[in-house]
């Protein structure tokens, strides 16, 4: 199954975001884990909105624990979709970089690696003993909550939102089409419902 641009922009429709093509053109600078000299996170928030390659690379990466191993064009849905999501909301772009951050930093404390470049398993059982399978999604709240929130409920939002991802789990209308939010609640998604619902929160 492949995911595509359109199934993103479904899923922004669903988030209740809007994009103009403007905010897929540009490159801001990632939320870098912080290495050995670094005091702070490198991210600038009056950049315009994008997604830097190692963002880009965290958030494929993570897409590739959550999303089922069949689905394939994770990386471009991931990157329209996640521009979307922060295009005119800085605070949640904040919130997105240093989620990310912080989870690259704990990969590099714990793995001696960047959460991108552990193989799957290492991945998610990196995910688990955080907390983040039981986290509240919280953006205020210790780190796996703010990564539940930002990155693992946003996430699990868009896929299951998207057409793509609705037609996996059998849901005839993904919200943002006729139907789609009734179809939605009565899909066959166990332990995602309450995931995507948190990751489309406002932050």
């Amino acid at each position: 199954m492949e995911l595509t641009r359109r199934d993103a922009l479904a899923a922004l429709a669903a988030a209740g975001a809007t994009i103009g093509g403007g905010v897929l053109a540009g490159r801001m600078e990632p939320p870098r884990a912080r290495t050995e000299g670094s005091t702070s996170l490198d991210s600038d928030s009056s950049a315009a909105p994008s997604l830097s390659t190692d963002l880009l690379d965290l958030l494929e990466a993570l897409s590739a624990v959550l999303y089922p191993d069949e689905v394939d064009g994770r990386r471009e849905f991931v990157e329209t979709y996640v521009l979307g999501r922060v295009s005119d909301r800085p605070d949640y772009r904040d919130g997105v970089r240093e989620a990310a951050a912080q989870l690259d930093a704990v990969a590099r404390d714990w793995e001696d690696s960047t959460y991108a470049d552990l193989d799957a398993d290492a991945r998610d059982r990196l995910l688990r003993n955080l907390g983040v399978e039981t986290a509240d999604p919280d953006p205020e709240g210790p780190i796996s909550d703010r990564i539940r929130f930002f990155l693992v409920d946003d996430l699990l939002f868009a896929f299951y939102s998207s057409p793509a991802g609705g037609r996996l789990v059998g849901i005839e209308n993904p919200i943002g089409h006729p139907g789609g939010i009734e179809s939605y609640q009565r899909g066959a998604m166990p332990g995602a419902e309450s995931d995507a619902e948190g990751g489309a929160s406002d932050g």
